[in-house]
């Protein structure tokens, strides 16, 4: 893993042994995850478009294009493979509650 994701691999590694990694779940079907970083901040990851709220993914995969992702995502990414998601039910209400919240951050 380390030699495809680089120095992702090993902190994504480890959000997954701490079971860092939520997926939201809304009746509708809408999933997004939340993984808990290293620095107890809660980060919202996409999946399905390959994206993550954190600063790291923000600068080293978009600005400098020098990694195809950033330990969230990977986390999520393994954590889905192993079955090691924690799961959450959600309301529509609460999920877009906190895509809301994502967008003002951002803003």
């Amino acid at each position: 893993l380390k030699f495809i994701f680089g120095p992702s691999a090993v902190p994504a590694l480890d959000l997954v042994d701490q079971r860092s990694v939520t997926r939201l779940r809304a009746p509708s079907g809408r999933t997004l995850y939340q993984v808990l970083g290293s620095s107890g901040k809660l980060y919202t990851c996409y999946s399905s478009c390959h994206f993550c709220t954190c600063p790291a993914f923000g600068f080293s995969v978009l600005q400098k294009s020098e990694s195809l992702l950033c330990k969230h995502i990977l986390a999520v990414y393994l954590s889905r493979a192993m079955g090691a998601c924690q799961e959450l039910a959600v309301s529509e209400e609460q999920l877009t509650n906190i895509l809301l919240a994502e967008e003002e951050d951002e803003g």
